[in-house]
């Protein structure tokens, strides 16, 4: 049978525990024939078991990123679409707000206007491009985290632990939104400007007749400015927060917690997050509204516009209801996603170390 294959990824980022009838030396036996491991490293207790049964999925192997890559498409790609009325009735605001003067006018303006049809207007475009940004954020955050942790080694990973979760996030942000960025630019315009296009089909081809392909990348910048500050925050306070709630708030250790009491500290700890990830990024996506929908149009005009009190607080409500919602669901489908293909959920208090 196969050694157990051994991570040098600090033991807080992943939860896992040994085997009935493995001992700590056993372990430590097995890991030294295959990675250098310092007697420092040894009794802090960093050299973290993988799942090595058949059929499982091991640890940071490519599997287990694209598995990470799957998840990722799959919460991302299905609560943007399924939110797509809220954020239709926010972009308008954003862009016109004297006749979508808050929430409830808006909806009220749309089904006026469009019918309940309306309130699903762009839901293609979303899916599609959430779901592709969804793949690279989750699937390149694992693979960053665990890159940056190796690079740093044991010691520093854990002193700086929300450094590695800020670095991985960001970096894995910068290529999600790439991916993102031709799928936004229609989704702005179909929502907001009436006629436009009836969809991605009609929309995407029409823009780049007007603009090249350069047109569908006008937003990049700024949706970088909303997105990786976005991100970091997500991902950052997420895992913060799991493992405040598993240390500090909940007493039983994470390994003996049910899995649906996990899904459920995932939700609570996505949505969280979620509300300081709405305040974080509000900023840039007023101004990603803005700047999609008006063509030529630069930040400086944004901001004569809408005003630095706009920019910080139109629609903010809204998104941060929005953004709570999707991403306390975006965890639980993330971890449930995991769950099922037998990968333990994301964050959580440090397992205990075994003694000699």
């Amino acid at each position: 049978m196969e050694s157990l294959r051994q991570s040098m990824i600090p033991s807080y980022l992943y939860s896992s525990s040994f085997k009935n009838g493995s001992t700590f030396d056993h372990v430590m036996e097995d890991t030294l024939s295959s990675v250098p491991v310092s007697l420092d490293v040894e009794k802090r207790g960093f050299v973290v078991q993988a799942p090595s049964e058949p059929g499982k999925i091991k640890m940071f192997s490519p599997a287990y990123y694209a598995a990470c890559t799957v998840g990722g498409a799959l919460c991302c790609g299905l609560t943007h679409t399924a939110v797509t009325p809220l954020d239709l009735v926010k972009c308008n605001m954003q862009i016109d707000p004297t006749k979508y003067k808050n929430i409830s006018s808006g909806f009220g303006v749309l089904l006026k206007e469009q019918g309940l049809k309306g309130f699903f207007k762009g839901w293609a475009p979303t899916m599609i491009g959430y779901s592709a940004q969804g793949a690279c954020k989750y699937g390149f955050y694992e693979y960053f985290k665990k890159t940056y942790a190796d690079i740093a080694g044991p010691e520093y990973a854990t002193k700086y632990k929300t450094l590695i979760y800020l670095a991985g996030s960001a970096s894995a942000e910068i290529i999600a939104d790439v991916a993102l960025c031709p799928f936004e630019a229609v989704k702005v315009r179909v929502q907001t400007q009436p006629g436009f296009a009836k969809g991605l089909s009609d929309g995407l081809p029409k823009i780049i007749k007007a603009e090249g392909v350069a047109g569908l990348y006008r937003g990049l910048t700024p949706l970088w400015g909303r997105q990786i500050p976005y991100t970091m925050m997500k991902f950052a306070s997420f895992e913060t927060i799991v493992e405040m709630m598993y240390k500090h708030a909940i007493p039983t250790p994470k390994e003996q917690c049910s899995q649906s009491f996990q899904l459920g500290v995932s939700f609570a700890g996505g949505y969280l997050a979620g509300i300081l990830c709405s305040i974080v990024s509000h900023p840039a996506d007023n101004l990603v509204s803005f700047l999609n929908n008006a063509q030529g149009a630069t930040v400086g005009d944004a901001v004569k516009k809408l005003g630095l009190w706009g920019l910080f607080t139109r629609g903010l409500p809204l998104r941060i209801v929005m953004v709570g919602t999707l991403t306390g669901v975006q965890w639980g489908i993330y971890d449930s996603f995991k769950i099922f293909i037998g990968l333990p959920t994301t964050g959580g208090a440090p397992p205990p170390v075994a003694a000699k």
